[in-house]
């Protein structure tokens, strides 16, 4: 069944808060998608407004089944229907378990740069954010862990947690089994608990599987929490349906509890039905919105080597949020994303909310129409061609 993500769906006026722009502005920062979703949501969605009653909810059997069947069919992983708890948002189950699995005072470790939401969820908590800083390779383009700096931060008796994003926003690396293993390894030997954040598990090059943490040894899946949703992938973030998978049960008791004390673990009328609907009928059209997200990025990739040679794409294979090195270019005390986005209209988030070694670069957004993408590079081209001439 053809999907045409070519469409252009105007969104001003929509109450979007990616829209929420000037109108000679072009926002290809926050993560949501300028495309509909899935047909067979909008269509679980039709049939729940006809009934007209939007009462208090529950969740069928299907909201597990469906579930368990797309991770073990998508992801290799059996999932037990005892292990899931619904959650409102990704965010909501991180910040509750931070609140709630930690205390006052104590490090909650991140690997930087990372998700910015993430210092939130545990600044907000009066907790410490302790950064393991992934290592940029500027010879390979590609970042890795400093293994050591891992090991010793974890081994801080102050340290209680690490949240670990997978596959990784913003520098779209997908972690291999034997990484997350070794993660696993040290947060156990630690006593550091694992709050894996895999809601960008679908949106995967084709060809690139990602390997969800509590898959890969029983340590891993132990001393886990697990944070998933199909609101990034099928483009439904507003509708606020996650869920979380808690294989060991004590862990999972606490987490159960600490949902429902935050009263961040009752759905909405829609939210159901939406996340059945991504989760049975939904993998044809993601299938095909993962290839065009694909050309898309292709094309930036092109596009900057060919015209703005200058600045320099990290090669992802996961997301739809792509990683631009601008170091070369940029300048201490002038934002690149503020001059950018004065100059020419196009709003990308700044590198610097992902973590202090962020700073210099760029996140783009590419889940759009490619015209859009066009657009956004030429933008870039301009911007930073005007950025280069004003602080030479």
């Amino acid at each position: 069944m053809p999907y045409d993500f070519d469409k252009i769906t105007d969104r001003r006026g929509t109450s979007s808060l990616k829209w929420k722009v000037r109108e000679n502005e072009l926002p290809m920062w926050v993560a949501d998608m300028d495309f509909e979703t899935a047909p067979a949501i909008r269509e679980a969605l039709r049939k729940t407004v006809e009934h007209g009653i939007f009462g208090y909810a529950v969740l069928p059997e299907e909201w597990y089944s469906s579930i368990m069947r797309w991770w073990k069919e998508r992801h290799g992983l059996s999932v037990e229907k005892d292990w899931l708890i619904f959650s409102t948002g990704v965010i909501p189950s991180i910040s509750t378990c931070v609140r709630k699995l930690t205390s006052p005072g104590e490090n909650i470790l991140v690997q930087t740069p990372v998700y910015n939401m993430f210092f939130n969820c545990i600044v907000n908590n009066g907790r410490n954010v302790l950064e393991n800083r992934l290592i940029y390779d500027r010879e390979t383009v590609s970042y890795r862990i400093d293994w050591e700096d891992l090991e010793e931060k974890l081994a801080n008796p102050q340290t209680s947690m690490m949240i670990l994003c997978n596959p990784h926003n913003p520098v779209g690396k997908i972690w291999d089994r034997g990484t997350l293993a070794r993660i696993g390894e040290l947060c156990a030997t630690h006593h550091v608990i694992v709050i894996s954040d895999e809601i960008h598990c679908d949106l995967t090059e084709p060809g690139c599987d990602y390997v969800p943490f509590a898959s890969v040894s029983e340590t891993c899946r132990d001393n886990s929490v697990t944070c998933i949703a199909p609101t990034k992938a099928f483009n439904i973030a507003g509708l606020h349906s996650s869920a979380v998978i808690v294989p060991d049960k004590f862990l999972r008791h606490k987490v159960w509890r600490a949902l429902n004390t935050d009263e961040v673990a009752e759905p909405n009328s829609f939210a159901a039905a939406a996340s059945i609907a991504a989760f049975t009928e939904g993998g044809d059209w993601l299938d095909a919105l993962r290839a065009y997200i694909s050309g898309n990025r292709k094309l930036v990739g092109e596009f900057i080597t060919r015209e703005i040679p200058q600045i320099r794409l990290i090669p992802s294979e996961a997301t739809y949020l792509l990683w631009i090195d601008c170091t070369d270019v940029s300048k201490e005390g002038i934002d690149i994303a503020a001059f950018i986005r004065k100059e020419t209209g196009l709003f990308l988030s700044k590198g610097s909310a992902y973590g202090k070694n962020g700073e210099g670069f760029l996140r783009m957004n590419i889940a759009c129409p490619r015209s859009i993408a066009e657009d956004g590079l030429r933008r870039l081209k301009a911007g930073i061609e005007a950025y280069i001439s004003a602080v030479n």
